[in-house]
Formats: structure tokens, sequence, C-alpha cells
């Protein structure tokens, strides 16, 4: 079995690797293409970064600078918005519902890395999905850490750290994340 294939399995697998070296050189290609798109001719995705995502739903908008590691799992439904400054690592599947919106700096990591210091220099990981459902708010600087889902109508507060599950509607904030309100 191949890393990517691991990669693609939910499996531990190494980093450091030839063809998954390539995928993320095309990657930082239509990352770079977007980012570096004139604002008079800027859209909200630069081709070839659409490209990259397969097929992202209708007017989503991705403010420069935006950054990926893979950019092919990542699913973006229709009208999301990603501010100024986001990161999204997509070692595993990413899904993003219809009108989510993202503040600046928001990051989503898929990576999990081994915590045996002696396999993390080895370049072992595991990815993990992120789900995040429709017509949520990820407040900026916000972090979602792998193998979260995050509920439609939910709000992530400015900061927070994601690092379990998030009810549909339910609003969040703090390092860890918790609920708050009603």
């Amino acid at each position: 079995m191949t890393e990517r294939e691991k990669m693609e399995a939910g499996q531990w697998y190494c980093c450091v690797d030839d063809e998954l070296e390539g995928l993320r050189a095309n990657a930082r290609r239509a990352v770079h293409a977007h980012n570096s798109c004139h604002p008079d001719q800027r859209s909200g995705m630069e081709s070839s970064l659409r490209d990259l995502m397969g097929n992202p739903g209708s007017d989503c908008y991705l403010e420069a600078p935006f950054h990926c590691a893979y950019g092919i799992n990542i699913h973006l439904g229709s009208r999301v918005y990603f501010n100024t400054g986001c990161v999204i690592l997509d070692t595993a599947r990413v899904q993003i519902g219809n009108d989510t919106m993202f503040g600046p700096q928001a990051q989503i990591y898929c990576a999990q890395h081994a915590k045996d210091p002696i396999d993390r220099a080895k370049g072992l990981e595991i990815a993990l999905p992120v789900t995040i459902g429709d017509n949520v708010w990820i407040g900026g600087s916000a972090i979602i850490l792998p193998g979260v889902t995050i509920g439609d109508h939910a709000i992530v507060g400015a900061g927070a750290v994601v690092t379990k599950n998030v009810s549909s509607g339910a609003t969040v904030v703090g390092n860890p994340a918790r609920p708050v309100g009603t």
C-alpha cells in the first residue's frame, strides 16, 4: 500500500513521500496563482485552485492569501467564504457546507502527528476528516483540529480551539472550545 493510499484510508503514513510531495507541489502552484492574481482580475477563486478542488459549489470566495496542503481533499458547498489568511491542511477530507463563513486566519488541520518522538521524526501522521455543516460561522483565528464535526448553524468564536464535535446550533468559545449560551 502506498503512503497516499494509507493517508486516504485513515491509516498511519509517512508524509515524507515523493507522490505526496508531488501533490503538495501541485497545490502550492494553484495557491500561488490564486494568491498572486491582480486584485482587479480577482474572482472568488482562481481557476487552477478551483480545478484542484474538483467541483466546489457556486459563488465561493477565498480571500488572498489562502493556503492548503493538497486541495484535492477540500469539498466546498455553495456560497462558502474564507476571509484573508485562512489555512486548510487537508490531509483528509474536509467537507464544508453551504453558506458557511470563515473569519481571517481561521485554520483547519486534518493531520495528527505521532506522539512518540521517534515516529514523529520519521514523518508519521494520521489524517482525520473534518466536517463543517451548512450556515456555520467560524470566527477569526479559530482552529479546527483533526476529526472534528461541526453541525449546521453552529458558531465558533474567534480564537477558539475546537478539539471536539460541535452540535448543530451551538456556540462554542475558548481553548479548548466549550459551549456557551442557550
